[in-house]
């Protein structure tokens, strides 16, 4: 079998599987490939369930298949055009990661990495500062990232603040360029208490994405945005119009779930699938209503 006789918009993705809950794989598999571009994944590990609400749930780390996953796709000649990573788990799997990058990229291929370790000025239980420097050199490799304030911050040593301004979110992308990294989607950027939105730059030129803050909270949502603009940027729309599709999906998602009180463990990104991969491939981000530009 001739895997690679024509490689177009192939995806490889690694993070966790969550066997229930709306998140990292279980949610990055189905946006992807309905976005018509093919994923391939890599699980960095294996819960029974994602680890916010749920009690009780069991976790298998899968550093130690990686190698001989590797060695396979490398006598089979398997390639990827892209690569998207997302929660690793351990600082033993990013050699592994950069491994699988040096030994299966295509010619021309795409990184981006979803640094998930931290949140609300806070790194993640499992997470140390050693987690922090390997974080830091996947980052490097990477051809954008998509990290939220908190980790911008562990990322550079910044000073977090919970309430800030635009000279603050300005300040950390000078910190982000000063140790080489130059093209970043920022999350969860909000300077009114009715909005928040996405900060963009790419190689200097920022640009800041604004929609309705909605004052509910569910997990996988990041999951959700990185997955949509991975499947995008792959297909080579720009990183701003990436991140304003993910918003919007990721908004609509929200909304969708918004009031069933059994939904509390991810959002409802299924019901809308469907009709938002049409509108994408038909109309593009002109067909993005709710989410506006502001130019810096």
């Amino acid at each position: 079998m001739d895997y690679n006789s024509k490689i177009y918009n192939r995806i490889l993705t690694i993070q966790d599987i969550s066997c229930v809950g709306q998140c990292s794989l279980t949610v990055a598999l189905p946006i992807i490939s309905a976005l018509s571009v093919e994923c391939a994944i890599l699980p960095s590990a294996v819960l029974s369930t994602h680890t916010a609400g749920f009690t009780g749930w069991t976790c298998r780390d899968l550093a130690s298949d990686m190698p001989n996953i590797l060695q396979h796709w490398v006598s089979e000649n398997i390639k990827f055009n892209a690569f998207y990573t997302g929660y690793l788990g351990s600082p033993e799997q990013i050699p592994y990661v950069l491994d699988i990058f040096s030994k299966t990229s295509a010619t021309e291929c795409k990184i981006i990495v979803d640094p998930a370790m931290a949140d609300n000025g806070k790194l993640y239980p499992a997470f140390n500062d050693v987690y922090v420097k390997k974080m830091l050199e996947l980052c490097r490799n990477a051809s954008v990232i998509l990290p939220n304030i908190t980790e911008a911050c562990f990322l550079t040593g910044f000073h977090y603040k919970e309430k800030y301004d635009k000279s603050y979110v300005l300040h950390l992308i000078d910190a982000l360029s000063e140790i080489g990294l130059n093209n970043v989607v920022l999350t969860g950027v909000g300077f009114t208490e009715n909005t928040t939105g996405v900060f963009i730059s790419i190689n200097g030129n920022k640009t800041y994405l604004c929609h309705e803050r909605i004052n509910q909270s569910y997990h996988g949502t990041g999951d959700i945005f990185s997955s949509v603009f991975t499947a995008l940027y792959v297909k080579d729309f720009s990183a701003h119009d990436s991140a304003k599709a993910a918003a919007y999906f990721v908004m609509e998602s929200i909304k969708e779930t918004i009031g069933d009180s059994n939904h509390s463990y991810g959002v409802k990104f299924e019901k809308i699938l469907s009709e938002f991969s049409y509108k994408i491939n038909k109309e593009g981000v002109n067909s993005i209503k709710t989410v506006y530009d502001q130019i810096f």
